[in-house]
C-alpha cells in the first residue's frame, strides 16, 4: 500500500456510501441520483461504489436495509404506546420515505434484488401488524383479515396522502374495538 494512503475499514467505507446514498435518494430521488453524483456525495470515485455494490439496485437494497434497521430501532421508543399511535407512527415514518416507497414499487417487478427485498419487507410488515393487532386484543381468527386490511390502509395512506386529522380517523377506524 502506498505510504500516503490510510488503511480503510471496508465496513466503515460501505456504511459511508450507504449513508450518502440514502441522503441523495431521499432528497434528490433515486432516478435523479446519478452514480457520479452519489460517489461525489460519498467522497469516493464511482469505481469505488461499484467495488462495494454490484449495481445501483444493490445499493438501493443496502439503503433500504439500513433505513428499515433504523426504523425498527426507533420503533422500540413507541412500543408501549396504544396500537393506534404505533400505526400512526409507522405511517409517518413511511411518508418520510415516500420517494423510496414509490421506487421500490416501480422496480420490484424488474429488479430481482428489489423484488426480493420488497417481499421480505411485506412479510415483516405482515408479522408486525399481526403482532400489534394480537397485542391490542384482536381475536386470533380475525388476525389474517385485520392484517391484510392494515396493509391496504398503510399503502392507501402512502399513495393517497391525507391531512393528519383524516389520517388519524382512518387509523382509528382500523383499530376500533381493540383494548390497547
Amino acid at each position: 500500500m502506498p505510504a500516503n494512503r490510510r488503511p480503510v475499514d471496508r465496513e466503515a467505507k460501505r456504511e459511508e456510501i450507504v449513508r450518502a446514498a440514502a441522503a441523495q435518494f431521499l432528497e434528490v430521488g433515486f432516478d435523479e441520483t446519478s452514480m457520479a453524483r452519489l460517489s461525489a456525495a460519498a467522497g469516493v470515485t464511482t469505481n469505488t461504489v461499484y467495488w462495494y455494490f454490484e449495481d445501483k439496485d444493490a445499493l438501493l437494497v443496502a439503503v433500504l436495509d439500513q433505513l428499515l434497521a433504523d426504523a425498527l430501532l426507533q420503533r422500540e421508543q413507541v412500543a408501549d404506546r396504544p396500537w393506534t399511535e404505533q400505526v400512526l407512527w409507522a405511517v409517518d415514518r413511511l411518508e418520510r420515505m415516500r420517494r423510496l416507497v414509490a421506487v421500490v414499487h416501480a422496480r420490484a417487478a424488474t429488479s430481482p434484488a428489489v423484488g426480493a427485498w420488497h417481499e421480505r419487507f411485506h412479510a415483516l410488515a405482515d408479522d408486525l401488524l399481526a403482532d400489534g393487532f394480537r397485542d391490542a386484543g384482536a381475536a386470533e381468527e380475525d388476525l389474517a383479515a385485520r392484517t391484510r386490511v392494515g396493509v391496504f390502509v398503510l399503502e392507501g395512506l402512502l399513495t393517497h396522502p391525507q391531512p393528519e386529522q383524516e389520517r388519524r380517523a382512518v387509523v382509528e377506524l382500523l383499530t376500533a374495538g381493540l383494548h390497547r
